[in-house]
């Protein structure tokens, strides 16, 4: 099969981007529609001509509807989202019709992997989901999609390559077993909890103190003519971890960079305050989604020595 250049996407798949060949089955037709026409030659048998020009005729309209089936669809893609090295990297490929006609079995392929088949609606559009299988960390590119056909028949394929653009974020592998995390390193704080003013859980009650938010005080305990009364909130502050690839256990950059994803997971799942310190980024201690998304792009993304 000849390998054409690949339009980007989002692209629109005009006739000239469009390549059409006869399938196995196609050229097994021709072979015996070769045969059938020499026999009706030697025979001179009218019925054998019209027979065999029929079928002709009829592959020919097949192609022609081969064709039509994919022509002028409209196709782009989402990004990717990160995952984890040996996971499968996802890409949306949508595709629409703006002809008005239905489309049927249209197949999506990235490079090496097997076809997702979907139809489309007239007017209508429709969304196929791509895997593509990831092994080491960093940025790997999705490569290039084939959209085909074989719909009416089977006698014929038709197929456009386009460039995806498109490149999927491979955070490490996370070690297995994990290590457990290393303590906290924040003075006077040990690996425990503390306490300090705040605003999320009620310790109790106080006299009230000029300047108290009259939002703080108890109306209910006040009435009973004991005095003024304020409620006193603490907030839950949590320990400080660092994590260091130089001080991070393994035999080679890729094991320590292993056993800091399976800690960074670890911190962000028992919502501890953490940090990152890299040879190329130091990541100031929080707790929140973005941190622990910048943690492991990071970590996706260290140059080895």
């Amino acid at each position: 099969m000849p390998q054409r250049l690949a339009a980007a996407l989002p692209a629109t798949l005009k006739p000239q981007r469009i390549y059409i060949m006869p399938t196995r089955a196609g050229w097994g037709l021709a072979i015996i529609l070769l045969a059938m026409l020499t026999g009706a030659i030697n025979y001179t048998l009218s019925l054998g001509f019209i027979l065999t020009f029929l079928l002709a005729g009829m592959a020919m309209v097949s192609m022609l509807h081969t064709w039509r089936n994919i022509a002028w669809l409209q196709a782009e893609v989402l990004p990717p989202a990160p995952v984890f090295a040996g996971q499968d990297a996802v890409l949306e490929l949508g595709l629409a019709e703006t002809r008005g006609r239905q489309r049927f079995a249209i197949a999506a392929a990235l490079d090496g992997q097997a076809p997702v088949y979907g139809d489309i609606s007239a007017n209508g559009a429709s969304k196929l989901p791509l895997s593509h299988p990831t092994r080491q960390r960093g940025w790997q590119d999705m490569g290039i999609l084939t959209l085909s056909t074989g719909f009416p028949g089977g006698l014929f394929r038709a197929w456009s390559r386009l460039d995806t653009r498109a490149r999927c974020l491979v955070y490490p592998r996370p070690a297995e077993p994990s290590l457990p995390l290393p303590q906290s390193d924040t003075p006077g704080r040990g690996g425990g909890l503390s306490t300090q003013a705040g605003d999320e859980d009620f310790s109790g009650l106080r006299l009230y103190q000029r300047g108290d938010s009259p939002r703080r005080i108890d109306w209910k305990a006040s009435s009973r003519e004991q005095g003024m009364y304020s409620r006193e909130f603490h907030a839950e502050s949590q320990q400080q971890i660092w994590l260091d690839l130089a001080h991070t256990p393994g035999l080679d950059l890729e094991q320590q960079l292993s056993q800091l994803t399976s800690w960074v997971m670890q911190a962000h799942s028992t919502n501890q305050r953490y940090g990152l310190r890299l040879p190329s980024a130091t990541l100031a201690p929080a707790h929140d989604e973005a941190h622990y998304h910048a943690c492991l792009r990071a970590l996706a993304l260290v140059e080895p020595a």
